[in-house]
């Protein structure tokens, strides 16, 4: 689980109701059903006006699975990893992969590929199809976060004319005058804090995560290439290296 997400989003709303509570003002204030209704439902419609239904659905469910769960795992370990794959192989051959338990599926999958006899042109060729859909998937994820954030505030800039249009109307009425201003500041107020504290966000965690594992797969990809190649566990640790930053590079070594 990605804790630091849901500490942040939580923490977000924490900062907001502490914020109400020590203001002296009930929460209940702050509820309304035509402002969220205004901006919440208008931001997921307009969002999804921009995207086919089955490609919205798609783009929710990989956002969400990436910020709920983080099965990343670091390049150094992942090096680590490797090394040791490309061990057993230089003593057991390529069928000893299959009693080796691998954690990571797409390292897992290039592995069986090897173990079955795969040409290493082959292997690379699946691989990066592999990765440049994922990628391609948590782009579009990306995508429909931010077109959500954007769309929130506008939307409740609507609610806002809304609330206006309906205290001007009932001038006549200073009962009503109230909650016409009440719906057109909580919009306002809806529409940023979906904004800033939720879509945008997750679109910027996606993004940072579509990064680290197009270089984590792409770090596997030459590992299991060299793999193929049958290169000595020493080799393909000193080639690896390149994907740690450099004040890393010496502490992995003194460690190997």
């Amino acid at each position: 689980m990605d804790f630091a997400t849901f500490l942040g989003i939580g923490g977000g709303f924490g900062v907001l109701i502490m914020a109400v509570m020590l203001e002296g003002s009930k929460l209940s204030q702050f509820m309304d059903i035509l402002a969220t209704n205004v901006v919440i439902g208008g931001a997921v419609t307009t969002t999804l006006a921009r995207f086919t239904l089955g490609g919205f659905m798609a783009a929710f469910m990989t956002g969400m699975k990436a910020i709920t769960f983080n099965h990343h795992v670091s390049a150094r370990d992942m090096i680590e990893k490797i090394a040791e794959l490309a061990d057993v192989v230089r003593k057991q051959g390529p069928l000893g992969l299959e009693a080796v338990e691998i954690h990571d599926n797409f390292l897992a999958k290039g592995m069986r590929m090897i173990a079955d006899g795969f040409d290493a042109h082959v292997i690379r060729e699946t691989l990066e199809r592999e990765r440049d859909l994922h990628i391609e998937r948590m782009e579009d994820a990306n995508k429909m976060f931010n077109f959500m954030g954007n769309a929130a505030p506008g939307m409740g800039m609507v609610g806002t004319i809304i609330g206006l249009v309906s205290m001007f109307s009932h001038m006549d009425d200073p009962k009503k005058i109230g909650p016409g201003m009440a719906v057109a500041l909580l919009t306002t107020l809806y529409g940023a804090v979906i904004a800033n504290v939720v879509a945008l966000p997750i679109a910027d965690k996606l993004q940072i995560k579509a990064l680290e594992e197009n270089i984590n797969h792409t770090l596997v990809i030459d590992g299991v290439i060299m793999i193929r190649e049958n290169k000595s566990p020493a080799v393909i640790r000193d080639m690896l290296l390149s994907y740690l930053p450099q004040k890393h590079r010496a502490a992995f070594e003194e460690a190997a």
